[in-house]
């Protein structure tokens, strides 16, 4: 990875600009610098690679998932050789725990979970029936996030694990959001306590960001951090793949798009704090969502020390991260606006998780990064002009 190496050669003009050195940046522009291109990636952050950014502490060497942990897991054959390909991937499963009611339990909710707050000693088609004796089985097609979570679990279930914390997590009522949030999290009724059933999971063995370098690492690539992007220097570049928020490339002159943000309370513990990487608190009077502890997302490591966050939500400010976008009726409303304008643009594509206004795992982030990048090199060699949303938003 070259550093500005032609920062101060005034003349020269790249001919693809990368914004952003997160994974959509990197993979995009690796594709595009060994098909012949030269490649400028900037980011407005002293670091590559991200939210997915990892850097060692100084304190007790923990390999530190800056901004929250990130495990990775897919059913993406080409995807899971592609990381390999930069870094290699030990084997990893993330096993959740939750605090609530005084006791710990593990999720998603599965078979250990239901005997173990009901008192039970259930079997699956004997737990299969109990919990569907739970639910409320007058709602027939759940709308909001209560009405599926009552539906499928029942209240005792839901109160204890569901509603206080998502009403941190979101900070609004789960009457308030769509049923989709809860569709993604499973109930098992044997005791498999993974919380991922991707085929190929595991972690990078020195980092993400150790990861990402090695994919910038290329002799047509020159990344530039602490640089912001401007729409002035557009006329600089063939082409923009930009990675940035979308209502940010308009200057956000409709309205802010909504996001939930992160504020991350950091301290280190002598030995092992909690006994596992992730501990969720469900409870509303617990202010913060969970607790991550770093060293037990690289086991085949040993550190004497560790170091462990305490996670807040909260809404996203304008200086703020963005973490998780809203996309309820007010923001889908404006989206549906940015998108249209987004659609006439020539010259630039919007990609990646900020740039197309969306959740998305790593895993998929890197096969649109690597998809996009494709398309750009097929409409170029036809001819034809790239679009500017090579997904649908929407």
């Amino acid at each position: 990875m070259r550093q500005s190496a032609i920062e101060n050669e005034g003349s020269v003009s790249e001919e693809i600009l990368m914004v952003g050195a997160g994974l959509s940046g990197a993979v995009a522009g690796r594709v595009l610098a060994e098909a012949g291109h030269r490649v400028t990636v900037v980011d407005a952050r002293p670091h590559i690679a991200g939210n997915c950014h990892t850097e060692r502490c100084a304190e007790t060497g923990v390999l530190v998932h800056v901004y929250g942990p990130h495990i990775f897991h897919t059913d993406d054959a080409e995807v899971w050789e592609y990381v390999n390909r930069y870094e290699r991937f030990l084997p990893y499963k993330n096993r959740v725990k939750a605090t609530t009611g005084g006791a710990v339990y593990s999720l998603p909710i599965n078979l250990h979970t239901i005997n173990q707050f009901f008192g039970q000693t259930l079997r699956p088609d004997e737990a299969r029936a109990f919990i569907e004796a739970q639910a409320d089985a007058s709602i027939t097609d759940p709308q909001t996030f209560e009405e599926q979570a009552l539906r499928f679990v029942g209240p005792a279930l839901y109160e204890a694990f569901f509603k206080g914390y998502t009403l941190k997590q979101w900070g609004c009522h789960p009457r308030e959001l769509p049923a989709s949030i809860l569709k993604r999290l499973p109930v098992r009724f044997n005791y498999e306590d993974d919380y991922f059933s991707h085929r190929f999971q595991g972690m990078p063995e020195q980092g993400y960001t150790a990861m990402v370098s090695r994919i910038l690492d290329h002799p047509a690539i020159t990344v530039r951090l602490n640089t912001r992007f401007s729409r002035d220097q557009a006329g600089q570049y063939a082409h923009i793949f930009y990675s940035g928020p979308l209502d940010g490339w308009y200057g956000c002159d409709i309205g802010r798009l909504g996001y939930r943000t992160l504020d991350f309370e950091r301290f280190t513990h002598q030995g092992d704090w909690q006994g596992c990487a992730v501990m969720n608190y469900c409870e509303e009077s617990v202010p913060f969502t969970r607790i991550t502890e770093h060293k037990h997302f690289a086991p085949w490591e040993k550190h004497e020390g560790s170091v462990l966050y305490r996670e807040y939500s909260r809404a996203c400010g304008e200086q703020d991260i963005p973490y998780y976008p809203i996309r309820m009726v007010e923001e889908k409303a404006l989206l549906r606006t940015y998108v249209e304008r987004a659609r006439e643009e020539r010259g630039v594509t919007f990609m990646g998780r900020l740039g197309t206004y969306r959740y998305l795992d790593m895993d998929v982030t890197i096969r649109e990064a690597l998809d996009c990048a494709r398309l750009f090199l097929k409409t170029r060699n036809a001819g034809e002009e790239m679009p500017a949303l090579a997904v649908n938003p929407l």
